[in-house]
């Protein structure tokens, strides 16, 4: 019988950022971001995705900001493990340039779509390097509705959790330009690695998270 995980991507990239991952044995199940409703915190809105997950003590996988998502649900379901790529365990975790937009409220005076003049800055921090990578993150901002992107960043910046997740293995990059190595208490480092490593470091984030279950199982 195959392990199921389940997989929340970031704003960067849809499902295909989980595309390379080798993880034989294991069946990815993505979990599609909903519309968020009106007013609708993290907090509600991770007991709407929750509701998806339809077996007991699953094993849940999160990427940036997919993480955050990932640690509201852990609140909500008894995990056999939490996973975290690139993401953050509490706000104090966040850079000070984010807590301190959200303090401000100026996050509410960005786009919801930005000039395409500005992907590269947004590409240098995602950490996409091939043009594959680039174009995977310039079609998913074409795509994505804007009104799910303020509500996501508005979350990010003034997101609350003090408190770590219970069984959580968090894999962090030490090229992280977005959220930095430095504020990480990571179990595991990869030398070299950007926000956008779950798709270009595939084969060492799945190595990782394969001796994690095996080791889970014993």
């Amino acid at each position: 019988m195959s392990q199921r995980i389940y997989c929340i991507s970031g704003l960067g990239a849809d499902e295909k950022v989980f595309s390379q991952l080798t993880l034989p044995g294991c069946e990815l199940v993505v979990l599609p971001w909903l519309m968020p409703q009106k007013n609708e915190s993290i907090q509600q809105y991770a007991r709407r995705m929750a509701v998806s997950i339809q077996e007991e003590r699953p094993v849940l996988l999160g990427v940036s900001y997919g993480g955050m998502v990932a640690i509201e649900i852990s609140k909500l379901l008894e995990l056999e493990k939490l996973i975290l790529v690139s993401s953050v365990t509490t706000k104090y975790a966040l850079p000070w340039w984010m807590r301190a937009t959200g303090k401000l409220g100026l996050h509410k005076l960005l786009q919801p779509r930005p000039h395409p003049l500005f992907y590269p800055i947004e590409n240098y921090f995602l950490g996409t390097v091939s043009k594959t990578e680039k174009r995977m993150a310039n079609q998913f901002r074409k795509k994505v509705d804007g009104r799910f992107v303020q509500w996501a960043i508005n979350e990010i910046v003034t997101w609350n959790n003090v408190t770590k997740p219970s069984n959580y293995l968090q894999i962090h990059g030490t090229n992280d330009k977005l959220f930095p190595v430095s504020k990480s208490e990571a179990a595991y480092i990869v030398k070299g690695g950007g926000h956008f490593m779950v798709y270009n470091r595939a084969a060492e984030i799945s190595a990782i998270i394969l001796n994690e279950l095996r080791l889970q199982e014993q």
